[in-house]
């Protein structure tokens, strides 16, 4: 971090001396610049925005007052020390109020100069500090909050705003376009059963962080984001003046995204891609036609990628039914989920066998969409989960999985409508910290978000969780790290930084304190 300087005196040698005498170098100062009046040092200043300046009071053409008063007109930041012969101590305080940081008499005492001009470079060093972290942090908030956006958009979860105001910054979503894809874990609901909770959600965020590493190798601006379990889109941003998509491209970063997985994780992903470009407003449209290509195109697995086909996914009102069916279920919903399941039911008696899709695949895929959506909002536990897809293995058929459905229905209805209250939000509020451990937030944002007091939110937490808010959360990031130094090459600043520390050491203590170990040990240990 280097830093200017500008010297101003009408005496030369006085001048050349805080030149020369000064040892500018080993302070980071590397650029100095010099002016025998205040005219001349303004000129300079309008060009070079000094970090540090000394100036005199009394000179030709333009005083240092005066010098001082335009400074601040432009430069609010420059540390100022004045250099006077003045005596009179009342005088040079009244300086003041041009934030003037110090000022010292002629004659010069050098040795005393030098060290003030130390305290000042590492007084200037640390704000900027200060403010790169702060800027750093403000990047990363603003990220987080274009990714909600467009989160919400993607679940229909918000109504389209073309306009948003992130925090400072304001985002126009009218100038976006994007490159869809939808990217889906195989056999996730399967593999994923004899895993616990906490292990779910860190497979998934080790798959997010991988898919993140593959397209940043191409310089891309896009954004990854988990939609449910086992399920992530990527959304890139493109040209909106162009409607349709490059597949070679697509190609490329489908086969990068896989092939790091598969290295990485040994896991396997398909991919489906919209093969035009995706206005803002038809972001959710387009998630739910690409959920019914990746879910229901026969030998997926032996596709890179998938490319949506809508003449192969005509049947709208089929897709409506079901999209009802689950919405009603979330909204606990009875009447409005049990008529959606009906006209679904009705649909596919109507179904042939020589129509797009048999009808027992469609149920197939409907068990699978129920399952992960039950899943999402807490309505069924693994061991219910496991049973269903015993269940399943047995071969059904059309009549036994419609069976099947209407159970998982009524038993999750019933099941929600007998969970406590503070059950109810505690669960919401672990989905809401697994979503932003990341992000700067504390009991009050937490509370917040469930609309309930501070007060209240710490006591129904400790009750439910057995430990304070802080203490879940610092477990549950490092519980993250733990994964991530295991499963990626990011740095331990990186690693730091994405599940919330953004000082190293802070993340270092922390992780120490949990562990036993630093975080470059437990990674060497265990690699």
């Amino acid at each position: 971090m280097h830093l200017t300087a500008l010297l101003v005196d009408d005496e030369p040698n006085i001048l050349r001396n805080l030149k020369n005498i000064i040892p500018w170098e080993s302070m980071g100062i590397n650029q100095i610049r010099l002016a025998k009046n205040g005219q001349q040092a303004l000129d300079i200043a309008r060009q070079l925005s000094p970090d540090i300046v000394f100036s005199d009071i009394r000179m030709p053409m333009m005083d240092g007052i005066t010098f001082l008063e335009h400074l601040r007109e432009f430069n609010a930041y420059a540390e100022v020390m004045v250099i006077t012969g003045y005596q009179d101590f009342e005088y040079a305080r009244s300086l003041l109020k041009f934030g003037v940081s110090d000022y010292i008499i002629k004659p010069v005492n050098y040795k005393e100069l030098i060290k003030q001009t130390e305290k000042i470079a590492l007084k200037i060093r640390a704000k900027k500090l200060e403010q790169m972290m702060q800027k750093k942090q403000w990047g990363k908030v603003v990220t987080l909050a274009y990714e909600k956006i467009l989160y919400d958009l993607i679940m229909d979860y918000t109504a389209v705003n073309t306009k948003y105001q992130l925090l400072e910054e304001a985002l126009d979503l009218e100038e976006y376009a994007y490159t869809f894809m939808l990217i889906d874990s195989d056999n996730y609901s399967q593999k994923s059963l004899s895993w616990n909770e906490q292990e779910r959600k860190l497979w998934n965020f080790a798959i997010r962080n991988v898919l993140q590493d593959a397209l940043a190798a191409y310089g891309l601006k896009y954004v990854v984001l988990q939609l449910r379990e086992g399920e992530w889109c990527a959304i890139i941003e493109q040209d909106k003046r162009k409607p349709g998509i490059d597949i070679a491209e697509a190609r490329k970063w489908t086969e990068s995204m896989q092939t790091e997985v598969s290295n990485h994780l040994h896991l396997k992903v398909s991919i489906v891609v919209y093969p035009n470009s995706v206005a803002v407003s038809e972001l959710s449209r387009v998630y739910k036609k690409l959920q019914h290509t990746l879910q229901l195109s026969p030998g997926k697995e032996e596709e890179a990628l998938l490319i949506y086909n809508p003449v192969a996914n005509q049947n709208d009102s089929l897709w409506n039914s079901i999209e009802k069916m689950i919405v009603g279920l979330k909204m606990l919903d009875t009447t409005a989920t049990e008529d959606a399941f009906h006209k679904l039911t009705a649909q596919l008696a109507a179904v042939s066998e020589q129509a797009f899709m048999p009808a027992e695949q469609i149920l197939h895929f409907v068990v699978l969409h129920l399952l992960r959506e039950m899943r999402e909002i807490y309505m069924i536990t693994i061991h219910q989960e496991e049973a269903v897809w015993k269940r399943m293995d047995r071969k059904l058929g059309v009549q036994g999985i419609i069976a099947l459905i209407q159970e998982l229905i009524e038993s999750s209805i019933n099941s929600a409508l007998k969970k406590k209250n503070s059950e109810v939000l505690m669960q919401v509020a672990q989905d809401y910290i697994s979503r932003n451990l990341g992000s700067c937030f504390g009991v009050e944002e937490i509370s917040g978000h469930l609309e309930i007091s501070c007060s209240y939110f710490s006591l129904l937490f400790k009750q439910h969780y057995g430990e304070t808010f802080i203490e879940y959360l610092s477990k549950q990031r490092i519980e993250t790290a733990q994964s991530m130094l295991l499963t990626s090459d990011k740095s331990i600043t990186e690693i730091g930084a994405a599940v919330g520390y953004v000082n190293r050491r802070y993340f270092t203590k922390v992780f120490q304190k949990y562990t036993g170990e630093i975080p470059s040990e437990y990674r060497e240990k265990r690699r």
